[in-house]
């Protein structure tokens, strides 16, 4: 079996982060939600990886290179322009040859990874298999109708009006029918050729098509208030590791990671946290669910549930929370007259003022 991760698109919900950044390299607890899926892959025995690559494919290559280091063999295969998921597999098509695949989307984050699901698929051998999810608004997804049975009678894509509130998660797995699929239906009316469209040609060609509802957390960290969450979550999970300088001033409570290399001065830190190395935090407060990256410059503020990128400097601001601070930003407090909010923010930036 093989793994196709599809690390292209634009990102356009997390922009302006993402018009310099891959949206599955944005870090959730400073590790890029993309490392999570090739590590899910690998844990469940797949270690032959196609990843779809777009406008970004030189930043993604950088980062994940051959894969040696996640126990992986990489294959790069570029998409020509984000035509949709089904688009996805027909770029692939020579490289998945007969095989069985995964596919997994690199912004996409399940609890306990894929294991158990490529498991069941290879006992049961469906022509597909599909993972669902309850979920709030599923008009934001494609969605699955189910019968009485549990069987999928049907799927929509990002539907007005959903037939169920069944989002499907971004992993999938297939047999090599799939791709007749995917060249048999005609782009949707966003212009795409949805991936939600080929498995109805499965369901209709009477091909099994298996689900599997997630019961665990599962998140597409598309948008800022999911990547907070994802944040979150993994914050959860990790242990207190201190190797960086805490000074006799400061206070670290809880389950905090402060790599070496980071200073903590007359602070506090209130787990769970991460604070990468490099990074100094004087007279400040930083509270739970809060990853800062490396390289930051951290004064007299207050930062809790916010995601802050590598070089960040922050000075003076009082309280913020619930942010997400791209790599090199400067958030300051100026004494410049007349006093007052002078901002520099890229194309798609939110800013809320108390």
């Amino acid at each position: 079996m093989k793994a196709l991760v599809l690390a292209g698109g634009e990102g356009t919900r997390l922009r302006p982060i993402t018009h310099t950044s891959a949206k599955q390299l944005v870090p959730v607890a400073n590790r890029p939600i993309l490392d999570f899926g090739l590590e899910a892959i690998r844990d469940a025995g797949i270690t032959d990886v196609g990843i779809i690559v777009g406008g970004t494919h030189a930043e993604i290559e950088a980062h994940v290179g051959d894969g040696a280091r996640f126990g992986i063999r990489v294959t790069y295969l570029h998409q020509p322009a984000p035509l949709g998921l089904a688009h996805a597999v027909l770029t692939a098509a020579d490289w998945l040859a007969d095989d069985d695949f995964v596919m997994y989307l690199g912004d996409n984050l399940i609890a306990d990874g894929i294991t158990q699901f490529v498991r069941q698929f290879r006992e049961r051998r469906p022509t597909a298999q599909i993972l669902l999810a309850r979920v709030r608004d599923p008009e934001r997804f494609g969605v699955a109708e189910l019968d009485d049975t549990g069987h999928v009678v049907r799927l929509v894509e990002k539907p007005q009006h959903p037939p169920s509130d069944l989002a499907l998660v971004g992993v999938y797995l297939f047999s090599s029918r799939i791709t007749e699929a995917a060249r048999s239906i005609a782009p949707s009316q966003r212009g795409e050729l949805e991936i939600t469209d080929a498995i109805q040609w499965l369901i209709e060609h009477d091909e099994p098509v298996a689900s599997q509802i997630v019961t665990g957390w599962w998140k597409d960290t598309g948008k800022l208030d999911d990547l907070l969450e994802a944040n979150r979550i993994i914050l959860d999970t990790i242990d207190r590791r201190v190797d960086g300088d805490v000074d006799a001033d400061s206070d670290v409570q809880g389950r905090v990671v402060i790599e070496k290399g980071a200073r903590i001065v007359d602070s506090s830190v209130r787990g769970p946290a991460v604070i990468d190395s490099d990074t100094t935090l004087t007279r400040t407060f930083v509270g739970p669910y809060t990853s800062i990256g490396a390289g930051c410059t951290i004064v007299g503020s207050e930062l809790e549930h916010s995601v802050v990128l590598d070089g960040v400097t922050i000075q003076d601001i009082g309280r913020m929370e619930d942010s997400l601070v791209g790599r090199q930003a400067h958030v300051v407090r100026s004494e410049r007259r007349p006093r007052a909010h002078r901002f520099m923010l890229g194309d798609h930036s939110r800013v809320d003022l108390p």
